[in-house]
């Protein structure tokens, strides 16, 4: 089956035909894969759902469309899109009967969700906001899903008023996962979220084992972020003026001042011989220097400053280690404008350790992991001593210690 399918959509298709034409592509890439959710995104009317767009946009297979915005203009409510929901519903494993949770309502995941349980399974929609929630309601009556329940509520105490629920689908970035979605959840039921972990993020489906979740599939996706108590916050250290910023997803290791004259210092550049062509995916790599590297963060840089040359600029794997720091950088190889070469850019009195390190740690995701099934994902209760998660990168949250283990 080819990776893609090409369409003649044009400004005059109706909606029947940019839905037709939406899932053709979504079954050719492999995002849907199963007969219930085909079912679902050639049914629900996702126009309706976001009026204010045209109807071309809300059939586009890669297009977000936001629906609100706060008052700093960042994005706190969307409609995602159709690529994102169809892998995370495939995710999710929904079947005919099941009771399910969705945190984060835009109504058209909740529309496609009551398609694919049916008459028999029930479907819970929460949001935070009375807006979201006022224009769920409102898209769900229009298309004849209002046996959905609209619930306003914050997400972190999920909804304990329809529970239990088989299911339960987080649409919002979550940075932890709080006791009630696991104290909600039948025996055998599982949890698909995107979570964030030491800045990446990913959309797993977890299971309960015992006083433990474990993931059972991962996919890479982003989503806005959660409000109310499960809301949290990087820390941002800026360098070089707001040339330069560090994104730490916990507490910035000690001493992180020290980090402000770094970029001032000569640049040490270490390669590592790993190589990868411009259109080849590689987004295991963030997630493994995530998990192996100390002093992780996130380094992001303005278009135009010329201070540091990172990987990318808006978000790139970085180490810190007191007044040292270094990232992921890359070069073309040779002539060849297709190839390119991984490597790392240290700064500071300790500049050449760290690019040796991150440079080593590249290697070794080349080695071991690059063509791997990727980590599983532990969750484990707050209390859990540390002789007792077994091996993997253990990141400490409010209520859980997540373990990453790679093969």
């Amino acid at each position: 089956m080819p990776d893609t399918v090409e369409t003649d959509v044009t400004s005059t298709d109706t909606p029947e035909q940019l839905r037709s034409a939406m899932t053709e592509k979504l079954l050719a890439e492999g995002k849907i894969t199963s007969a219930g959710v085909e079912h679902a995104f050639r049914t629900v009317p996702r126009e309706v759902f976001v009026p204010e767009a045209p109807a071309k946009q809300a059939y586009d297979v890669d297009d977000v469309v936001i629906t609100k915005r706060n008052e700093h203009g960042v994005a706190i409510s969307s409609v995602s899109a159709p690529r994102i929901q169809a892998f995370m519903l495939e995710q999710a494993d929904l079947q005919p009967g099941h009771h399910v949770l969705e945190i984060g309502s835009s109504g058209t995941n909740a529309a496609m969700i009551a398609e694919i349980v049916g008459d028999k399974g029930e479907v819970t929609t929460l949001d935070i906001d009375q807006d979201v929630t006022d224009r769920a309601t409102r898209g769900l009556a229009a298309t004849g899903y209002d046996r959905v329940n609209v619930a306003l509520g914050d997400g972190e105490q999920g909804c304990a008023e329809h529970a239990p629920f088989d299911r339960i689908l987080v649409t919002v970035g979550a940075w932890d996962i709080p006791p009630a979605w696991v104290n909600q959840l039948t025996e055998h039921g599982t949890i698909t979220v995107p979570l964030r972990m030491r800045g990446v993020s990913r959309s797993i489906t977890l299971r309960r084992e015992g006083d433990r979740l474990v993931s059972v599939s991962a996919e890479m996706a982003g989503f806005v972020r959660m409000q109310g108590e499960g809301a949290h916050e990087e820390q941002l250290l800026l360098l070089h003026g707001e040339e330069v910023g560090l994104r730490f997803d916990e507490e910035p290791p000690t001493g992180a001042e020290l980090l402000t004259g770094a970029l001032d210092t000569e640049r040490v550049e270490e390669w590592a011989g790993v190589t990868v062509g411009q259109t080849e995916p590689f987004d295991s790599l963030h997630l493994w220097l995530a998990s192996a590297l100390p002093g992780f963060c996130m380094l992001s840089a303005a278009p135009d400053t010329t201070v540091v040359k990172p990987q990318n600029r808006v978000a790139c794997p970085a180490m810190t280690d007191g007044a040292s720091l270094a990232h992921l950088a890359l070069r073309k190889v040779g002539d060849d404008p297709k190839t390119f070469e991984f490597g790392a850019h240290g700064y500071g009195p300790e500049a050449a350790k760290l690019a040796a390190e991150l440079a080593e740690q590249v290697r070794l995701w080349d080695r071991s992991h690059r063509s791997g099934p990727g980590p599983q994902f532990t969750v484990w209760p707050a209390s859990t001593p540390d002789d007792q998660l077994g091996e993997g990168r253990v990141i400490n949250k409010r209520h859980t210690r997540i373990t990453i283990s790679w093969p």
